[in-house]
């Protein structure tokens, strides 16, 4: 793991400890300030015992423990679900993605992590939010064809979008050796909220996920409003504190470098700039350590001291 270091050229581990301290706790600051602050506020710690929905044993549990891997996931998601008209109409007609994204990607980050870590009951009402949400979520795509948020098709395509981004974040930045086994059980896992949000024809393994992506292809085109919000997820996502932007932009050109190949010419990124995009491995895997380090109190450490408490007690 990649540490900071004192102008001794020592380690956290012995460096002054309130210096470490202090270190840690403004990299967790950081962290924590472009993923919350909206939304339903979930205390992961209570009540002792409970598992959630999956439990400390799930993949899913493992794979959305590490931020700096599923942010690159969500960034990159994001692009991909632009790709489809009817999914982004909604998306365009109804957020305020356009002048709060960062409350859009922080609202996101909290349905992941307390339908993954929060308690039961947290988790359920979480969905149903989203779901009572969804239903006033219908309008005209400028196609001249009618969406709604609820229509199973689209919560699927937004659903695969998502946790395939997620996954393959994860094996490119921490476990690139995680059996096909797993990944299997990965999605079959996170295809329970897909349907309970009302998906259907969910795909359950890297396979299924696989053909359905290649599917899907024809129905995907980029257009002006495509292109609105790959700007925008480049330009106006910047945190304010000066210091965060370089490892932001950094995430940004992780997610485009994880995007499909056959994805980033349609979202009009030209050769030299998937070069560029690859460029940003190298940086990710400096900072994806470093983040782990400083994030000692994480949802999912949390979720996972909670359902301990239960099983001492």
């Amino acid at each position: 793991m990649s540490e900071p270091v004192n102008q001794r050229g020592n380690g956290p581990d012995t460096a002054d400890p309130a210096f470490v301290m202090r270190l840690r706790q403004r990299i967790s600051q950081g962290v924590l300030s472009m993923t919350s602050g909206s939304g339903p506020t979930l205390d992961y710690s209570h009540p002792p015992g409970d598992p959630g929905l999956f439990g400390p044993e799930a993949l899913c549990w493992r794979v959305h423990a590490d931020f700096t891997s599923m942010m690159i996931g969500g960034v990159s998601a994001l692009m991909l679900q632009a790709l489809h008209p009817l999914a982004l109409a909604g998306v365009w007609d109804h957020s305020t993605f356009r002048t709060d994204i960062r409350g859009r990607l922080r609202r996101t980050a909290t349905f992941i992590a307390g339908t993954t870590y929060g308690a039961r009951a947290d988790a359920l009402a979480l969905i149903e939010r989203v779901k009572r949400i969804h239903q006033s979520v219908t309008g005209t795509a400028p196609d001249g064809r009618p969406y709604r948020a609820s229509d199973p098709a689209l919560l699927t395509w937004v659903h695969v979008a998502e946790v395939s981004s997620f996954l393959a974040a994860h094996l490119r930045y921490v476990n690139p050796s995680l059996a096909i086994v797993e990944q299997d059980r990965y999605y079959a896992e996170v295809a329970l909220i897909a349907k309970m949000l009302g998906a259907s024809d969910v795909p359950e393994t890297r396979a299924q996920v696989a053909d359905y992506l290649s599917s899907m292809r024809p129905q995907l085109e980029a257009g002006p409003r495509t292109f609105e919000v790959i700007r925008i997820l480049r330009d106006t996502a910047l945190p304010e504190r000066p210091l965060l932007q370089p490892a932001v932009r950094l995430m940004f050109n992780a997610g485009v470098d994880l995007l499909p190949a056959w994805a980033q010419p349609m979202l009009g990124f030209n050769a030299l700039t998937r070069m560029q995009a690859r460029l940003a491995r190298p940086g990710v895997r400096v900072v994806g350590p470093l983040v782990r380090w400083a994030h000692v109190n994480a949802v999912s450490k949390r979720a996972r001291r909670r359902v301990s408490a239960g099983r001492d007690a």
